[in-house]
């Protein structure tokens, strides 16, 4: 008779426990789409006020690779003085400034964009401490036309890094 009751006992409470956990199944599952929902709304909420920022921070980049271009920087910034270090100087200064005023922009872009930026702005000055080396250059103004002269035969870095960067925005899209 004690078999029977066990038999009778498990009768009943094995459906119910199969029903308990199918029940906690759908219920979980149920759970987890909620939140993912909810996780895929906030982050769509977040990129639709992200995207203008980001999409500032490619504009500013763009025009500080545009203002360091030596094309552009060297026939807006003219030599105070003939002294070509000094001028070598000021030019690097100015560079570095406007790096420094643009630096917060980083966190709206990508690590790879930052660091070609970077190397950009590194690879131009460079080019001039490399041009102000040079034996025939003994003025500022020399200094100037061997730089400009060198850029006749290869794209400056800042052309480099302002490709790049459109590139990037350009996937944005798609």
């Amino acid at each position: 008779m004690d078999f029977t009751k066990f038999i009778d006992v498990l009768a009943y409470t094995l459906p119910s426990i199969i029903v308990g956990f199918v029940a906690y199944y759908f219920f979980d599952t149920q759970r987890k789409n909620d939140e993912g929902r909810r996780r895929y709304l906030l982050h769509k909420d977040a990129q639709k006020h992200a995207m203008p920022l980001r999409l500032q921070a490619y504009e500013r980049l763009v025009l500080f690779l545009e203002r360091i271009n030596p094309s552009k920087l060297l026939i807006r910034i003219a030599p105070q003085s003939s002294n070509k270090l000094d001028y070598e100087d000021y030019v690097i200064a100015q560079i570095e400034q406007e790096y420094e005023h643009n630096l917060t922009q980083q966190i709206y872009i990508s690590a790879e964009s930052w660091d070609i930026i970077t190397t950009a702005k590194n690879a131009t000055i460079q080019m001039i401490r490399k041009a102000s080396m040079s034996e025939k250059v003994d003025s500022a103004n020399k200094l100037r036309e061997v730089i400009l002269t060198d850029l006749f035969d290869k794209q400056s870095p800042s052309s480099v890094a302002v490709a790049y960067l459109k590139n990037e925005v350009a996937e944005m899209w798609q």
